[in-house]
């Protein structure tokens, strides 16, 4: 019996270049299996994978959510600085 395959996509960007990796993975893959399947830690070494944040379409999620077709799996960097604090910033200078 051939297993079912479905269609994700792995996306990461850093502010120099942006990669979306299309997969096909069997049933039941998880949002990490992807991650793993795309390459993407090996071409962006900056990737934490002990810290990594990740989420469906712009949806945070963990590492073992189970994948449906079509889904594009984020990969997230880390903020630089807190948005709120800089909105703060900014207002003081007036």
């Amino acid at each position: 019996m051939a297993e079912t395959l479905i269609d994700v996509e792995v996306a990461y960007a850093n502010p120099e270049q942006q990669e979306i990796v299309a997969l096909k993975m069997p049933e039941g893959t998880t949002v990490g299996h992807a991650i793993n399947a795309s390459g993407l830690l090996n071409h962006f070494p900056e990737i934490d994978w002990a810290d990594i944040k990740v989420g469906i379409f712009g949806s945070v999620c963990k590492l073992d959510q189970l994948l449906k077709q079509g889904d594009r799996v984020e990969i997230y960097r880390p903020l630089i600085h807190d948005p709120k604090e800089a909105r703060r910033q900014r207002a003081a200078k007036g």
